[in-house]
């Protein structure tokens, strides 16, 4: 009894292995941590001063782009990584190119690694490469509150408002009307505004929304959506409070 467990542990463990290292996700358990990574064999290597652009076949099958800081690599390589920060429609001004799709990451690992263990892409690594992949600091204002007197519809409620009683409206519906002092697209497949309407609590005036919407800078929007409290994307995406999938009444 004891050798057959021993010879299905020993099996076991070699269809594990041989799914991480073939399959078109890798998933196994070591030390209690389950490790999902995926592979990268790299095809085609491009440097600039700040990345590394990967071109290969992610899982055996997809062809895709990754950037990592500055790293030495080659065709033939093969990488395995987990989580990172996808950027649509990504223009490197050093490269005079547009990507469709860049996975950016803080590293890749010659081995498998868990999602909580990657490293995360940082705030700085990204800034100056394109003017609209900025990555939000945490709690994220405006640079100057704007001297704006909003004309706010009944069924509106102010910035001032909102945080105000940001706990009451967590989770709800709400409209609110502004003026775009800033506008990102594409950034984790959802375009960011910064909405200002003079109001203000405390010295907090600028509110963070995303929306399947394109507005401009300077617009005058009433935008509806979801309320959140203390959300946390990652890679430096975090928000005392903040409006989610708002669309343009």
């Amino acid at each position: 009894m004891k050798k057959t467990a021993f010879i299905k542990i020993v099996l076991t463990l070699f269809v594990i292995n041989s799914l991480c290292l073939n399959s078109k996700s890798c998933f196994a358990l070591f030390e209690g941590k389950k490790i999902v990574s995926h592979k990268i064999l790299v095809q085609e290597v491009v440097q600039t001063s700040n990345y590394t652009y990967l071109h290969g076949k992610v899982n055996d099958s997809a062809d895709s782009w990754l950037a990592v800081p500055t790293m030495e690599a080659k065709a033939g390589d093969i990488y395995f990584y987990a989580g990172g920060l996808p950027m649509t429609k990504f223009v490197s001004k050093e490269l005079n190119r547009t990507f469709d799709l860049v996975l950016f990451l803080g590293e890749v690992s010659k081995e498998p690694i868990s999602e909580a263990g990657a490293k995360p892409v940082k705030d700085t690594s990204m800034q100056g490469h394109h003017a609209d992949a900025q990555v939000y600091k945490r709690k994220a204002v405006a640079d100057t509150k704007k001297d704006l007197k909003i004309d706010v519809p009944a069924d509106c409620i102010t910035i001032a408002q909102l945080l105000t009683k940001k706990d009451d409206y967590a989770g709800k519906t709400v409209k609110i009307k502004g003026q775009v002092t800033k506008f990102n697209a594409g950034i984790m497949y959802k375009n960011w505004i910064h909405l200002q309407d003079g109001t203000d609590l405390n010295g907090k005036y600028d509110l963070v929304i995303t929306s399947p919407s394109e507005v401009k800078v300077g617009d005058i929007v009433i935008l509806e959506g979801i309320v959140s409290v203390n959300k946390d994307f990652g890679y430096g995406y975090a928000f005392d409070i903040m409006i989610e999938n708002a669309i343009v009444k």
